[in-house]
């Protein structure tokens, strides 16, 4: 299963900084060490890619290193050379995804990813550009290079942001827009404080456990396919859901957070659904937790792809 990564650039962050930075090494050491995936560094997304989403002014500022102090803070990221080559590969890696995905390959991954709290003209929450959304919009635009019959309708994506905190950033891009479906499952009193209307938002209360949050996404799903047909996903796997998280507030088991991540992607197999798979957030007290829960979300991703190549070898295979 491809796997994109961008591990080589860290952000110099100051002592005592909250954001795990780690976690994204000790996932893709811990994946390196099974065949079954296959680690390639990520390209940079370019200026014409983010320019899909975000605007010209933004762009510049973070590449040039002139984003005010204000917006730096809101990213909650100091700005570094690093911090712009970062944030172009962690796009870079969710497009690959996304494209291998849709070339036939079903499923592949994004070590990190998920940033979905970025604007198109700002960034926050740790998010510096939204990488699922322009992802989305350059597979659309590459779908319609297709030909006629790709240009009669453009791809339709659905962004499922599983992620315990809203996608703020990302509903606010495609506000409004039919082929695009944004749906949020979070928790209602974390951050933002201020969420943003997606097209299928649920809130959950603090302390949700396993039965709870499955019943609510088993509900969205339903919702989401009686409004929309998707062509392409964009799975935004969260571990911040889990019981050990220190920002998350909701209470998944490893078990509930695992299925989770089978409903889901049963969902998308069902419908012959490509999926790109973010990892979003996670903020374990432990980092190990985190990086074990995002481990297993891998595993059954990779079980998924494994069906998706059976049935190219066997288009009978279930």
């Amino acid at each position: 299963m491809d796997v994109f990564y961008a591990t080589e650039f860290v952000l110099p962050l100051p002592a005592g900084h909250r954001f795990p930075m780690d976690k994204y090494r000790l996932l893709r050491d811990a994946l390196a060490r099974d065949p079954a995936y296959r680690l390639q560094q990520a390209l940079p997304a370019t200026a014409g890619e983010l320019a899909l989403v975000h605007t010209a002014a933004y762009i510049d500022a973070v590449e040039c290193g002139t984003l005010s102090a204000a917006q730096q803070r809101e990213i909650g990221f100091p700005w570094s050379p690093h911090l712009a080559k970062r944030a172009r590969r962690s796009v870079g890696a969710t497009i690959q995804a996304a494209r291998a995905a849709l070339a036939g390959q079903g499923v592949a991954a994004n070590v990190a990813g998920g940033t979905h709290h970025a604007y198109a003209d700002r960034g926050g929450g740790f998010c510096v550009f939204n990488d699922a959304a322009v992802a989305a919009r350059l597979m659309q635009a590459e779908w319609g290079r297709r030909g006629p019959a790709a240009r009669a309708r453009p791809l339709r994506v659905a962004i499922i942001d599983l992620d315990v905190h809203q996608g703020n950033g990302t509903a606010a891009i495609f506000r409004d827009d039919p082929t695009v479906f944004t749906l949020s499952l979070h928790g209602a009193h974390n951050y933002p404080a201020r969420k943003e209307p997606s097209d299928l938002d649920v809130a959950l209360p603090d302390g949700c456990g396993d039965d709870a949050y499955l019943e609510a996404l088993h509900g969205a799903l339903e919702a989401l396919q009686a409004r929309f047909e998707p062509d392409l996903a964009i799975y935004l796997a969260g571990a911040d859901v889990h019981e050990g998280d220190r920002l998350g507030r909701l209470r998944l088991s490893d078990d509930g957070v695992e299925a989770r991540d089978r409903v889901v992607f049963e969902w998308l197999w069902q419908r012959r659904i490509p999926v790109a798979l973010t990892m979003a957030g996670g903020y374990g007290h432990d980092i190990h937790t985190t990086v074990r829960v995002q481990q297993r979300t891998m595993a059954v991703a990779l079980a998924y792809w494994r069906r998706w190549q059976a049935m190219a070898q066997s288009p009978h295979a279930a």
